[in-house]
């Protein structure tokens, strides 16, 4: 659909961008700290947060704002729209049963991968993951398994639009080094992550496929690092997530 700029209400996608700029790594701004991020200028950025604040979506303190619980409204009433977690949920519970591991589900959004339903065994990370959470497409398996379905061109531009951080001392952040694990990943029909995230942690996904066979969303198991072998850790849990790519086959997306 083809919408004209006259049908679009400006004041609210510069709220959105001022939103989008607190994140984990960033959840207290300042005016001008805000404005740098959302790309906006201060008097604008001001007059957005202290909206925000008058509603209940942020706290001000007098120089810094935070988001309040409130503002998990916003994204908790979309995932509760979305036939996607509801469908999968089940599944990674039986899953998490069978395999006495965490499973989550995730969707690709830009070049973060987003969860819509998760299933915990046991905490392997140091951040709490949840519905709605966010990680990196390029050092994550369920971002790689759905970085790989992409035409090459697309996966390198989104590649070329994120900052590619180590997050550990064993992240790949060379885009050519990455591309090569894309067409492992196209190769293999899976992803498997060893402690690129976060130490400690390993993760393998697969990709869940549309009623069309495209691919809308990803699935993985992530367990802590033990002295098995990745290859053991392929043989050993690849076969249940296989069974749920082919139970969830057709997904909406």
């Amino acid at each position: 659909m083809d919408i004209k700029a006259r049908d679009t209400m400006g004041g609210l996608a510069k709220g959105l961008r001022v939103i989008e700029a607190f994140t984990a790594d960033h959840p207290r701004l300042s005016i001008s700290e805000a404005a740098d991020i959302a790309g906006l200028d201060r008097a604008t950025t001001r007059r957005c947060l202290l909206t925000l604040a008058d509603l209940g979506y942020c706290a001000y303190d007098g120089k810094f704002f935070t988001v309040t619980p409130r503002v998990l409204r916003l994204g908790t009433a979309c995932l509760a729209t979305m036939p996607l977690p509801r469908i999968v949920q089940p599944w990674l519970d039986r899953l998490s049963e069978e395999i006495s591991q965490s499973s989550s589900v995730s969707i690709l959004d830009g070049t973060e991968i987003v969860y819509v339903a998760r299933a915990a065994q046991r905490r392997v990370m140091s951040i709490t993951l949840m519905p709605g959470s966010r990680l990196p497409a390029y050092c994550t398996s369920m971002g790689r398994v759905m970085l790989a379905a992409l035409p090459s061109e697309d996966a390198r531009r989104f590649l070329m639009m994120d900052r590619l951080v180590p997050r550990t001392s064993k992240t790949i952040t060379d885009v050519e080094a990455i591309e090569n694990e894309l067409s492992r990943v196209r190769a293999l029909g899976y992803a498997v992550i060893d402690q690129e995230v976060e130490l400690g942690l390993r993760s393998l996904a697969v990709p869940l496929f549309g009623m069309r066979g495209q691919v809308v969303a990803a699935v993985n198991v992530g367990l802590a690092v033990a002295d098995e072998t990745i290859d053991a850790v392929v043989d050993r849990y690849l076969p249940a997530l296989l069974n749920v790519q082919r139970e969830l086959s057709g997904l909406p997306g």
